[in-house]
C-alpha cells in the first residue's frame, strides 16, 4: 500500500491585531476555489475563542478546531499534537494551517510539529509572521514578543498598508526593514497572497537549516499579558462603544455585540477600533462578550523584552 503524501504545515503568527485571521481567511477562500482540503487550528490566549465565526462560517466544520485558554507554543503544546492528529485522521488534509495567538512564538510552535505521531505525516513546515503596517508607522515599540516572532520567520507579510497614506506606508516599510534581515517580505491587502508563497517547495530545506543552526526553544512566559471579558448589552450604539473601547488603552479587543440592526463584529488594536456588520452566513459565538487583552501591571511597552 502506497504511503500517503506528506502534508505541508503553515504556522501563521504575528503580534496582536496584525491581521493573521484575515490572511488565513483569504487562504481558505482560495483553497476552497481550488478544491484543496485545509485543516485549520486557531489559537486564542483567552478562555473565549471567537475566530470560528470568521474562519469556518460560524457552523460546525470538521476541518476547523479552535483552541483557547493558552498558547500552543507552550501551555497547549500537547493539546496541539492531539488536535493535529485528530484533524489528520478525520479529514486527510492537503495542507494544515495553525494560526497562533498574538503572543505565541512561532519557532516553539514549529518544534511541536516534529513530535510523534504528527512527524510521520507532516512534511515541510514554515513560519509566516504578519506585521501591521499601521502599528509600525506609529513608531510603537510593539513588544519583545514581536521581535521574537520576526526573528523566527521564514516569510514576513506586511499587512494593512491600504489603511495608510503614502508617507506612512514608507515609514512602515522602513521600520520593518530595520527589524527584519535576510527574510523575504511581501505585502498583502486583505490577506491576498498566493499559497505558493507560503508553502515552500523543498520539504526538508527549512528543517535542515534550523537543525544546523542548533536552535532550541527559549524559556518564556506570557504573564505580562492579561485577558479580560467585557460584557456589552444589546443595542449598544457603535460610536459610543468605539469611544469607550479606545479609552481602554488595550492591546487587542475582539468579539461580537448585538446592535440595533444586527450582529456587529468588533475588532480593535490600540486606538484603532473598527465596528461593523458581521456579514451574512456567519453565526457569532458569545454574543455580547468582548475579549480584551492588556499589558499586565508593571509591564509597559518600552521595557517588556524578557522571555525568561
Amino acid at each position: 500500500m502506497a504511503a500517503l503524501p506528506l502534508v505541508p504545515a503553515l504556522v501563521v503568527s504575528g503580534f496582536l491585531g496584525a491581521g493573521k485571521t484575515t490572511l488565513v481567511r483569504a487562504l481558505l477562500e482560495r483553497a476552497q476555489r481550488d478544491g484543496v482540503r485545509v485543516a485549520v487550528i486557531s489559537n486564542e490566549l483567552g478562555e473565549l475563542g471567537i475566530d470560528e465565526a470568521l474562519l469556518s462560517g460560524g457552523g460546525a466544520s470538521e476541518s476547523f478546531i479552535e483552541l483557547a485558554g493558552g498558547c500552543v507554543c507552550c501551555r497547549l503544546s500537547d493539546t496541539l499534537i492531539e488536535t493535529l492528529q485528530l484533524l489528520y485522521e478525520r479529514v486527510k488534509p492537503d495542507r494544515v494551517i495553525i494560526e497562533t495567538s498574538g503572543v505565541a512564538l512561532p519557532f516553539e510552535t514549529q518544534l511541536n510539529l516534529w513530535r510523534e505521531p504528527v512527524n510521520a505525516w507532516i512534511g515541510d513546515d514554515a513560519a509566516v509572521v504578519v506585521c501591521s503596517a499601521a502599528q509600525l508607522a506609529e513608531g510603537r515599540d510593539l513588544d519583545g514578543t514581536f521581535e521574537e516572532q520576526v526573528s523566527s520567520a521564514d516569510l514576513v507579510v506586511l499587512s494593512k498598508l491600504d489603511l495608510l497614506s503614502p508617507a506612512d506606508q514608507a515609514l512602515a516599510r522602513a521600520a520593518l526593514a530595520e527589524r527584519v534581515s535576510g527574510v523575504p517580505i511581501v505585502e498583502a491587502v486583505a490577506g491576498d497572497l498566493h499559497p505558493d508563497l507560503l508553502f515552500p517547495p523543498d520539504p526538508d530545506a527549512l528543517r535542515a537549516q534550523r537543525r544546523r543552526q542548533g536552535r532550541s526553544p527559549r524559556p518564556h512566559s506570557h504573564e505580562r499579558f492579561v485577558t479580560e471579558l467585557l460584557e456589552i448589552p444589546s443595542g449598544a450604539d457603535p460610536e459610543a462603544l468605539r469611544e469607550r473601547l479606545v479609552g481602554l488603552g488595550a492591546l487587542r479587543v475582539k468579539g461580537f455585540v448585538q446592535g440595533a440592526e444586527g450582529t456587529l463584529l468588533v475588532q480593535g488594536v490600540g486606538n484603532r477600533v473598527e465596528i461593523g456588520p458581521l456579514g451574512a452566513g456567519r453565526d457569532a459565538r458569545a454574543l455580547g462578550t468582548l475579549v480584551v487583552i492588556r499589558r499586565a501591571a508593571g509591564h509597559d511597552e518600552h521595557h517588556d523584552h524578557d522571555h525568561g
